[in-house]
């Protein structure tokens, strides 16, 4: 059991854990377990092939079950008006545990395959309606398309073709007939075909059969003003009639095939003018008689989904959960003697507790008298990392575990980001008024944390809601850097008195030269700089400065974190073979600079004999000069033995880090060789065995520990280690130069940020602020729209998203590289509140 009071550090203290269940409380077991989420089951069967494991048949079930639910879903989202579904809060919830559980889930069973027999049955029902509706609409346009043709062609007193061949007849009326016509309707010898076709293949088909019967045909057509609606796939079809006379059978039936190739719908109509009005009559009449069909059979079909809806995410939340749990018993070994199943798994040590609390009500849910039985295993196998977070400090713990997982017991480096991440965002970042509209921002999306958790956000909004406490703290620490550097929306704030007097320009000299006059701003940068001509220097060589000395703080913090991990994980010769030498060499160069940084902020330079020192141009010199600094350039007296010392102290902690830890492990092998101890089933390594483990595996916790000693115990040959120290004594030598200069990326980001809020001010407000009567009040309230909606867009969420992801690389590589492992996994356990969460 573990004593210590879990904190986010370091990870939780894990256990071993072994559950011997009996098989008739086995299934009410793990759904205690899965409300309770805190138990990692291990995969007791590795060899053996998932569709041999015991509980095959029922995860089969419950696939199908889950199918007919997604089929449900699908059918309730398909529909044009939304169909309300009932939330699961506010459902009825169905009992899967207890001596029903298996009379629940059969009546489950049951209930969704009558829901979805009816509900196919109905779309099947639905969808032959609907063809058939769509049939008749096109037969009733085609009717009438040909009705208006043949009575245009009735009164047409001309003839449509002339034939120039004496032999060949006219194409649509032959004159030795003309006598005959006593109603003075023109009398058709010609056959034709007549249909619909999709608008987009028409001029396909009037080239195939053109070229198909030469030009012996004569064609029309007309478009079809409404759209066909698919009713399974709700696409727009838009169709034409046509209507196409030719002479003979074999013409017509070249016409059909072609029409058939081309997907066109062929409809029977007659040449007599009667038959077609009887068809057209017909065809109304039976459209109306199924259009009240139809219509009843969407409304049957409505109130079954409408039924389902109220049930869909009580069922969705029960068949995940049934699913999940078989899952894991598959995960169970079964023991034939003791008709039990035997679980292994990982655990916080502190919850155990409550675990053997969910057992026993597991037992008494059940109605049985026979308890599951949960005892600890000793082991040496690396536990899961587990960093019990809450809805504040989840933000930031996932922005470290992006980097990697934190190995076990180590350094948790999510703790110390809350406070860092930040602060170095608003370094980069810092503006009163902008800080305020994220802060802003973030507080409203906290207000209303309890509807947004449950509406659907979307993928990018959602994700800025998920770092709400981030975007919170950000905004703070950027009010609070804007105050540092007095800067709200590109202005400056007077809120002491100045330390500077300008006097009144004379004559033609616009410039005047600001003397001091005795006062100190006390916090912050003096409003005086803003509008001065040297401003961009001075906040230029501010800035760059202070980014140097957070940046050296920054890694000397990181680097300080090996320590404990060192004495947690009692790795006490790391402490003087890699911190110390690494914490000399950090600070004999770069602490250094940091120490003659705030050493000349503290010189009255206006009243020195010398002039200021490049400091860069020192650091240069130091290296490639070393005990030589001219005079005229000095900082402080004895500054070339100073120098000396500590470039001889960095040169001595190279070979420091690349010796001493090689040879002490080359130490440690000779000694457990000189004692004559040789492992098995190893070249030249001895077995180290306690009596901890001879007692572990004398109490049965050999398959544990046998695993243990396979996963855990690889040693690594001594050149490995030599070149492993190499590598590693390079990357941190040179990693200090690098990431010291990646740190001015603080001040190159605070730099950009506070010109473009400049640029946008002096753009936009700066130029209507002056202008007075009602077209300066017009003028400054588009302006002032245009430019809060430019701040917001590019200045606070574009710079803010730039900002974000600095101050993230400057945490991933330059610190957590100086002692974070990343070596561990993460702890997932069987959890019913991520099912629900994906729901």
């Amino acid at each position: 059991m573990g004593d210590e009071y879990p904190t986010l550090f370091r990870s939780e203290q894990m256990s071993l854990v072994q559950l011997i269940v009996p098989t008739e409380v086995a299934h009410d077991t793990i759904a205690e377990l899965g409300e309770l989420g805190n138990v990692q089951f291990k995969d007791l069967n590795p060899n053996v092939n998932p569709f041999q494991r015991s509980f095959v048949g029922e995860i089969r079930r419950i696939d199908e079950m889950a199918r007919r639910v997604r089929f449900f879903a699908s059918q309730i989202e398909k529909e044009k008006e939304p169909i309300p579904i009932r939330p699961l809060y506010d459902s009825a919830p169905l009992v899967t545990v207890g001596p029903r559980a298996a009379q629940t889930i059969d009546e489950l069973d049951v209930k969704l395959a009558e829901h979805e027999a009816r509900l196919t049955q109905m779309n099947d029902s639905y969808q032959l309606l609907s063809e058939r509706l769509r049939e008749l609409v096109e037969a009733r346009h085609v009717l009438r398309e040909t009705a208006q043709f043949f009575e245009q062609a009735a009164v047409r007193e001309t003839e449509h073709r002339t034939s120039l061949d004496d032999s060949s007849a006219p194409l649509l009326q032959h004159d030795d007939r003309e006598q005959q016509y006593s109603t003075g309707e023109l009398q058709f010898d010609l056959e034709f075909v007549a249909g619909t076709i999709d608008r987009t293949r028409l001029s396909t088909f009037e080239r195939v059969l053109w070229r198909v019967l030469r030009g012996n045909l004569y064609m029309n057509y007309i478009d079809i003003q409404e759209p066909f609606v698919d009713p399974a796939t709700g696409a727009e079809t838009r169709k034409n009639v046509f209507i196409i006379f030719a002479h003979g059978d074999i013409l017509l039936g070249k016409i059909r095939k072609v029409a058939e190739s081309m997907g066109a719908t062929i409809y029977p109509i007659d040449v007599n003018a009667d038959k077609r009005a009887d068809s057209m009559r017909e065809v109304t009449t039976r459209l109306e008689d199924l259009q009240i069909v139809l219509y009843n059979t969407g409304a049957n079909r409505r109130a079954e989904l409408m039924t389902i809806g109220e049930n869909l995410a009580s069922w969705q939340d029960v068949v995940a959960k049934e699913k999940l749990i078989y899952e894991t018993l598959n995960l169970l070994n079964y023991d034939v003697r003791r008709k039990t199943l035997i679980a292994e798994g990982w655990c916080p040590t502190r919850d155990i507790p409550q675990i053997q609390l969910a057992l026993r009500h597991a037992t008494e849910e059940s109605g049985t008298n026979v308890p599951p039985i949960l005892h600890e295993l000793r082991t040496n196998r690396t536990p899961p990392t587990f960093h019990r977070t809450n809805k504040f400090t989840e933000g930031f713990q996932t922005i470290m575990d992006a980097y990697g997982v934190a190995s076990y017991q180590e350094v948790n480096p999510g703790l110390f980001a809350v406070i860092t991440f930040p602060f170095l965002f608003a370094v980069m970042f810092g503006d009163i008024g902008h800080g305020f509209i994220i802060f802003i921002a973030a507080a409203i999306m906290i207000l209303f944390e309890r509807k947004l958790a449950k509406a659907d956000l979307g993928e990018i909004f959602g994700t800025f809601f998920f770092g709400r406490y981030i975007i919170l703290l950000m905004g703070l620490f950027s009010i609070y850097t804007g105050f540092l550097y007095n800067d709200i929306f590109s202005k400056s704030l007077h809120l002491f008195h100045s330390g500077w007097s300008f006097a009144e320009p004379n004559g033609n000299d616009t410039s005047v030269v600001g003397i001091p006059n005795g006062h100190t701003y006390p916090f912050g940068i003096d409003p005086a700089w803003h509008g001065a001509e040297n401003a961009l220097l001075f906040t230029n060589s501010y800035k760059m400065k202070m980014s140097i000395v957070l940046g050296v703080i920054h890694m000397s913090f990181a680097v300080c974190l090996q320590v404990p991990n060192h004495i947690r994980f009692k790795r006490f010769s790391d402490i003087y073979t890699n911190f110390i030498p690494q914490m000399i060499f950090l600070q004999s160069i770069f602490g250094y600079l940091v120490v003659c940084i705030i050493y000349k902020w503290t010189i009255d330079w206006s009243k020195a004999s010398t002039q200021p020192p490049s400091l860069l141009n020192m650091l240069i010199g130091m290296v490639l000069s070393p005990g030589n600094v001219d005079p005229e350039s000095q900082l402080y007296p004895g500054q070339s033995t100073v120098q000396v010392i500590l470039l001889l102290l960095a040169g001595v902690c190279v070979p420091w880090l690349l010796i001493t830890k090689p040879y002490l492990q080359y130490q440690e092998m000779k000694k457990i060789q000189g004692q004559g101890y040789i492992g098995l089933g190893a070249e030249d390594v001895p077995r180290h065995t306690d009596d901890t483990t001879l007692e572990g595996e004398e109490e049965g916790n050999g398959r544990a520990i046998v695993e243990a000693n396979d996963d855990e115990h690889e040693e690594h040959d001594f050149s490995e280690v030599v070149v492993h120290q190499v590598i590693h004594t390079i990357e941190f030598c040179l990693g200090c130069v690098s990431h010291t200069a990646s740190y001015l990326r603080l001040w190159a980001l605070s730099l950009a940020h506070a010109q473009l809020s400049e640029v946008l001010w002096d753009m936009t407000l700066a130029n209507v602020l002056g202008m007075s009567g009602l077209v300066g009040i017009i003028a400054l309230v588009i302006v002032g729209v245009m430019w809060l909606a430019l701040t917001i867009s590019i200045l606070c969420v574009m710079e803010g998203l730039s900002a974000f992801l600095h101050a993230l690389r400057l945490h991933w590589v330059e610190a957590n590289s100086k002692h974070y492992e990343a070596g561990g996994y993460q702890f997932v356990p069987l959890s019913f509140a991520r099912v629900n969460e994906k729901q």
